[in-house]
């Protein structure tokens, strides 16, 4: 999910006669529904675009956000957003870097899932909650444990909507009860590891933990100075990777969308790090995956140096398998997600990351896309995604943001109305998000 950089929060706005509901949207740039929260809940401000009513005493309204940003340009030129995905003509243009033109020399990078000939291996939905609080400049506030409601969620997508993947969000202070460095806190890690054996006993194939904190702790960037140690880092997935090596459906996030980082190659050193750790608790026959700067968008992954860094990564023997790229990408007209109106299929740069990664042995799988319901997210995004399909020797799948704990009137609300055994799902999740997987 796309954020600003730096938040800085100020007291404004009247509060609407109505009143949100809990965990519902009640402000961000755009907003005109709800601004104050039912008895009990107030109005925090998770970022520019979105505002959340969570438990506890508080201003009963939004608070508006300004960005203060040092980001780096993107491949556009005009810099309208942090988040930019790059114009249509830039993405289409050839690679010509000299990281772009590199070629593996190293065991074959290639995963061992094996998908059908024009057919994803992967499709599913978000499950968010664990990761509420978390801002993208690492800090964390409240999260909403989606307990039961995650469970009858993923429950139906897999027999309804016939979905078998989900990626389940989780803020790095929650697990370690706030100390860098620490244990799996044993009262919140009971709660998170619930939800992921709900994942594996709903006949989902494929379940993401995804450490949802932007390469940062509380602000400092992990392997940058004064930020965690890469040690610190490893700790905590040396940990989750004990609990999980038994596992082979639970995958391992490595990290939800980094961005602002000065040095890509210092960054995947740190993602290194964390492989290791992973492999030598081990989980050896797991899926792990490994995210890019620029938030990590398909678009930038290869221009950024993105691919070429986290190319050098290898297990323990020196291989490269089950070792994927992560990427996210939006269709709204700056990437963000944030937007209602869609502009873009993505298919230039999609093609773009194809070519390279056919070049290198190596395989990408989409973690966060989706749109509102409006009918230009409808096109585009399943124009997106059945691109995909047809090019899934190189991509594994895809899933959608965002289902869970989110109110139903959040503009990438993938959370089905109704109730378990009674559920309507959003359009773009019926359309897109399981329609075009289900087409083959």
């Amino acid at each position: 999910m796309k954020y600003s950089t730096f938040v800085v929060a100020a007291a404004a706005g009247t509060a609407a006669a109505a009143s949100a509901p809990a965990y519902g949207q009640c402000g961000g740039q755009g907003w005109t529904g709800a601004t104050a929260c039912v008895s009990g809940y107030h109005c925090a401000a998770q970022n520019d675009w979105y505002s959340q009513c969570v438990p506890g005493a508080g201003s009963s309204t939004p608070q508006t956000t300004k960005v203060v940003t040092s980001v780096k340009p993107t491949t556009t030129k005009a810099a309208t957003s942090i988040k930019a995905i790059t114009t249509a003509a830039a993405s289409k243009a050839p690679v010509t870097t000299a990281a772009s033109r590199a070629s593996t020399t190293s065991k074959a990078a290639t995963s061992s899932v094996a998908s059908s000939k024009g057919k994803v291996k992967y499709a599913g939905v978000n499950i968010a909650g664990f990761d509420f609080g978390i801002d993208t400049n690492g800090g964390s506030g409240t999260y909403q444990d989606p307990g039961t409601t995650g469970q009858s969620q993923m429950n139906h997508f897999v027999k309804d909507d016939k979905l078998n993947a989900f990626r389940l969000p989780v803020g790095w202070q929650y697990l370690v009860g706030n100390t860098l460095g620490g244990n799996l806190d044993s009262s919140f890690f009971s709660k998170y590891d619930a939800q992921v054996t709900y994942c594996l006993n709903s006949g989902a194939e494929l379940c993401i933990i995804d450490l949802h904190n932007y390469a940062r702790w509380n602000g400092a960037i992990v392997g940058s100075s004064g930020g965690p140690t890469n040690a610190q880092f490893a700790s905590v997935w040396s940990q989750l990777a004990t609990k999980y090596a038994s596992k082979p459906k639970v995958a391992f996030g490595i990290m939800n969308e980094p961005h602002d980082l000065q040095d890509i190659n210092a960054w995947a050193t740190t993602v290194q790090a964390a492989v290791t750790a992973i492999r030598k608790a081990g989980a050896t026959q797991n899926l792990i995956l490994l995210p890019g700067n620029d938030w990590t968008h398909a678009a930038q992954f290869v221009d950024n140096g993105s691919a070429a860094a986290l190319n050098k990564i290898t297990n323990l023997d020196g291989s490269k398998t089950n070792l994927v790229f992560d990427v996210h990408q939006y269709s709204d007209s700056d990437g963000s997600g944030t937007n209602s109106a869609c502009t873009t299929d993505n298919v230039a740069g999609f093609t773009t990351l194809a070519t390279w990664l056919r070049a290198n042995g190596r395989q990408a799988i989409l973690t966060e896309a989706g749109g509102s319901n409006d009918q230009s997210c409808l096109t585009n995004v399943c124009t997106m995604l059945n691109y995909l399909m047809t090019n899934s020797d190189v991509y594994l799948g895809w899933t959608g943001w965002s289902a869970g704990m989110f109110a139903s009137n959040y503009v990438l609300s993938e959370v089905p109305t109704g109730s378990a055994g009674s559920y309507t799902d959003q359009a773009i999740l019926t359309k897109c998000i399981a329609g075009v997987f289900n087409s083959k």
